[in-house]
C-alpha cells in the first residue's frame, strides 16, 4: 500500500469515529525517521483509546501491520507507528501542551475535510 492510500485509511479511521481537528503533516523534507504524520483529537481517554484502536483495525484489514504502539492503556496520548506514517491520537489539553504542529512547522499541513 502506498503511503498516501495508508494516510487516507487512517484519515477514514478517525473520521469513522469522530476524531476531531485531523491534521496530515508531509514531514519528508524534515526527517528520515517517517514520511507522513497524522494528528487527531479524542474528547475523552476512552475516545482515545478507540479512535486507535479503531485505525489498527483498518489498517490491518489492508493488509498493514503496526510496527509499533504506546499509550493505549492511559488514554491521555496513544502513538502508531506504521513505518512511513505516524499517528499521534491526543486529548484536547495533551495535543494543545505538545503542540506538534508547531514543531513541525514548515513541513506541508492539511487538515482533513469532515463529511457531516
Amino acid at each position: 500500500m502506498q503511503n498516501e492510500e495508508l494516510v487516507k485509511v487512517v484519515i477514514a479511521a478517525l473520521e469513522d469515529l469522530k476524531g476531531q481537528d485531523i491534521t496530515t503533516i508531509d514531514v519528508r523534507e524534515k526527517t528520515s525517521v517517517t514520511d507522513y504524520m497524522v494528528i487527531a483529537s479524542g474528547t475523552s481517554s476512552r475516545h482515545v483509546k478507540a479512535l486507535a484502536e479503531n485505525v489498527l483495525e483498518k489498517i490491518k484489514e489492508h493488509g498493514v501491520r503496526p510496527l509499533g504502539h504506546e499509550g493505549l492503556d492511559g488514554g491521555e496520548w496513544a502513538l502508531l507507528d506504521l513505518g512511513d506514517v505516524v499517528v499521534h491520537v491526543m486529548q484536547v489539553p495533551t495535543r494543545q501542551f505538545y503542540d506538534l504542529e508547531r514543531l513541525w512547522r514548515g513541513a506541508e499541513q492539511s487538515r482533513a475535510q469532515h463529511q457531516e
